[in-house]
């Protein structure tokens, strides 16, 4: 077995840890999709089943990534190495740490793309450019900045450099430092948001768009997209979370540990929902879009049109800006740690060539959206590729293969080291979790996404 301390360095306490999970998991998705999908889909009772799927799923399967990782104290690849060895499984399964790396890695290069147009929106917001703007000038600058290949890989290259200035820096200089100061920022960004979107918003409406508890909104799709949400939403399959509980004292409980980022993940989606959508609600005309339209034309027209909007919409993206950074160190370090190990090379220089060769991947997105948007594969972009391959088949097919292999494969001496459980209800909970309903999850989530796709 591995040492009880990881080369890379080690988290000063479980707060930094639970941040740094926390930071991991609250992305782009939490700030815009999942107030939108819960209000679309019957709102309390929406958020009731992505609960059960969250505790039913997402918590075995986190589990399970933290007690790999800190049994392997490695990157997700030598962990497995060092696992397989020590259960004598098959060599298969150490395509575990390599998918995730490789997943974690393609998802930055597009995710640095999208997470610029944030810090773009910043300055555009503080500019007062969308001060008394209607919709038709909130879609034309989007379109203008759009069609910019120069200025959409401005921002990226500006995003990028944040990321691996902060990773560079290691696990105590760098990652720590950063999770300490970001996501409590980030947490006050937040609660200021919902405050004025009380005051200012229509928060009534907001509060029944999302909480209502409508079950006959609640369809079979609905569910399956909770299911696949409650998976996604918590980092897991892309080596991240591994990588992190490599850092993990071995004194912390891993359950408690987990559930309390699952509980703060969840609490930080809906309160940005309790932020966007008051504001939203307020401006006569609009309506809460999804994805894209939402985040970078609905929103910024309700800013502009609201006192105060233009300073509170650059704060706001500000906020976006932090959930992005804190998500993309975390897919940075699979990789990076990786490499580290294999070649004994310094962190700081790995650090800037994984960012260099990520930036290049990047490009492909950057011009999937103006120059090359007729250039398709199977009526796919490239960013579209990227984005498939990684985030729909990638993840979930690792997030599988991990309940799998520790529900089924790996040493049991090694899960109850890791957990500290014995024969009792904890252990036939976790056994059951981990081992039937979690993969059961997955494969219904994954399925359901192919046909989606190809229906």
């Amino acid at each position: 077995m591995a040492d009880d301390v990881s080369r890379h360095g080690m988290w000063s306490s479980r707060l930094l840890f639970v941040l740094a999970a926390t930071g991991s998991a609250v992305g782009l998705g939490n700030i815009w999709k999942f107030p939108y999908i819960t209000g679309e889909n019957g709102g309390g009772a929406f958020v009731l089943v992505y609960l059960i799927c969250i505790a039913a799923i997402g918590i075995p399967v986190m589990m399970a990534e933290v007690l790999l990782g800190r049994a392997g104290r490695q990157s997700p690849i030598n962990t497995l190495r060092t696992l397989v060895k020590d259960t004598g499984a098959s060599s298969f399964w150490t395509v575990i740490g390599w998918m995730g790396v490789l997943a974690g890695f393609l998802i930055l290069s597009y995710y640095a793309v999208i997470a610029g147009w944030a810090v773009s929106y910043i300055f555009r917001l503080a500019g007062g450019a969308f001060a008394g703007a209607d919709g038709a000038v909130s879609t034309a600058i989007f379109g203008d900045f759009m069609a910019s290949p120069w200025e959409v890989l401005l921002w990226h290259t500006v995003f990028m450099i944040a990321t691996i200035f902060i990773v560079a820096r290691g696990v105590v200089r760098g990652l720590q430092v950063a999770v300490r100061w970001l996501m409590p920022i980030l947490l006050v960004l937040l609660l200021g948001l919902v405050g004025y979107a009380a005051i200012y918003g229509d928060f009534a409406r907001a509060l029944e768009f999302l909480f209502t508890f409508d079950a006959s909104k609640l369809s079979w799709s609905g569910t399956l997209t909770a299911m696949g949400h409650a998976f996604f939403t918590l980092s897991l399959g892309m080596g991240a979370i591994m990588a992190y509980g490599a850092y993990l004292q071995s004194n912390t409980s891993i359950s408690s540990t987990v559930i309390t980022i699952g509980t703060l993940d969840t609490a930080v989606a809906l309160a940005a929902g309790l932020a966007i959508f008051p504001i939203v609600f307020a401006v006569e005309g609009l309506v809460p879009g999804e994805g894209v339209g939402l985040m970078f034309q609905t929103l910024p027209i309700a800013f502009g049109n609201l006192p105060g909007g233009s300073i509170l919409g650059a704060l706001f993206f500000i906020l976006v800006s932090f959930a992005a950074i804190t998500s993309a160190i975390s897919l940075t370090e699979p990789a990076l740690t990786y490499l580290v190990e294999q070649y004994n090379a310094k962190r700081w220089r790995v650090a800037i060539s994984l960012g260099v060769f990520c930036w290049l991947l990047g490009i492909g997105t950057v011009l999937s959206f103006n120059t090359w948007s007729d250039a398709k594969l199977f009526g796919l972009t490239f960013f579209e590729v990227v984005d498939y391959l990684s985030y729909k088949v990638m993840l979930p097919l690792g997030g599988l293969l991990i309940a799998v292999f520790v529900g089924w494969v790996l040493a049991r001496r090694t899960v109850v080291s890791q957990l500290g459980y014995g024969d009792g209800k904890k252990w036939s909970l976790w056994e059951t979790g981990i081992a039937f309903v979690a993969p059961a999850g997955i494969v219904i989530v994954f399925v359901y996404t192919i046909v989606q796709s190809f229906g």
